[in-house]
This record gives C-alpha cells, sequence and structure tokens, in this order.
C-alpha cells in the first residue's frame, strides 16, 4: 500500500507541477500578449498626440503669421495718419503765418441783394471799380487766425475719422 500511496504521491506532485508550469506558461504568454497590446496603445496615442501638437503648431503658426501681418498693417496706418495730420499741420501753420504778415487776407462774401428784391442783381457798380461782383469784406487778422484754428481742428478730426474708417474697413473685410 505504501507503494501505491507513493506512485499516487508521485503522479500527484507530477501532476501539480505540470499544472504550475501550465499556469505559468498561460500566465506569461497572456502578459505578453497584454504588453504587446498596451506597447501598441501606447504608440498609437503618441502618435496621436503627436498629431494633435502638429496641427496645434500650425495653428499657432498661422495665428502669428496673421498677428504679423495686421501689426504691420496697424504700423503704416499709423505712419500714414501722422504724416496726414503733420502735413494738415504744416499746411495750417504756413496758412497762419501768411495771415499774420499780412501776405494772405480772409475775407468774407457779404449780401449784395437790396431789401426791396431785385433779383440778385447788383444795382450800381462800387466806386473803387467798374467790375460787377459780389461785395467782400476783409476779416481782422485775428479773428482769422482763429477760424484757422478751428479749420485746423475740423481737418485733424476728418483725418482721424478717415483713419477709424479705414481701420473698421480692413478689420471687417479680413472676417
Amino acid at each position: 500500500m505504501k507503494l501505491d500511496a507513493v506512485k499516487w504521491g508521485g503522479a500527484l506532485l507530477l501532476m501539480l507541477c505540470l499544472m504550475a508550469g501550465s499556469a505559468w506558461a498561460a500566465w506569461e504568454w497572456q502578459a505578453n500578449a497584454y504588453g504587446q497590446q498596451i506597447a501598441e496603445q501606447k504608440v498609437a496615442h503618441q502618435t496621436a498626440l503627436n498629431d494633435v501638437a502638429n496641427a496645434n503648431s500650425v495653428l499657432i503658426l498661422a495665428e502669428q503669421n496673421k498677428r504679423f501681418a495686421l501689426e504691420q498693417w496697424l504700423a503704416a496706418s499709423d505712419q500714414a495718419h501722422y504724416r496726414a495730420l503733420t502735413d494738415a499741420k504744416t499746411n495750417q501753420d504756413r496758412l497762419r503765418d501768411r495771415i499774420a504778415t499780412a501776405d494772405l487776407r480772409l475775407s468774407v462774401l457779404l449780401d449784395a441783394t437790396p431789401a426791396t428784391g431785385s433779383d440778385g442783381m447788383q444795382a450800381t457798380t462800387s466806386s473803387g471799380g467798374v467790375v460787377y461782383g459780389a461785395h467782400r469784406a476783409q476779416l481782422d487778422p485775428a479773428h482769422a487766425q482763429r477760424i484757422i484754428g478751428i479749420t485746423s481742428d475740423g481737418d485733424q478730426g476728418l483725418i482721424a475719422l478717415q483713419a477709424c474708417q479705414a481701420y473698421a474697413k480692413e478689420v471687417s473685410g479680413k472676417k
């Protein structure tokens, strides 16, 4: 009986060793298969991340190029606006100087129609000349200077308005 028990015990031990060996082999095979799947997933995930990063880089570069172009346009627009303002100021200063030195006199047109109404025709010529024309009165140089100042402010406002309109047109045209 003892011999039988030893045979069965040895067989049982051999079976247990074979089962453990096959379990270990199955475990290793399964771990290897899962490891390969995980590695493939990691590679696919890294590839997807690289693709997203490259796409973002392209978008960032495109936006940077747009910003650079807009900055260049704004700089050119500012230079043109400054040049227009400077030219207008120079012209106004020259006009003021000419008025101050009596090189130029401002005058206003007077209403020449008589109160009786003769369809705007002048009844007689002035004693200083033979030309039929509108009567004019010269302005005092101080008043002329103030008028030039007012027109200068108006010119600057118009130049600023043109710059704003150009900017709005450019910005709305890009969208």
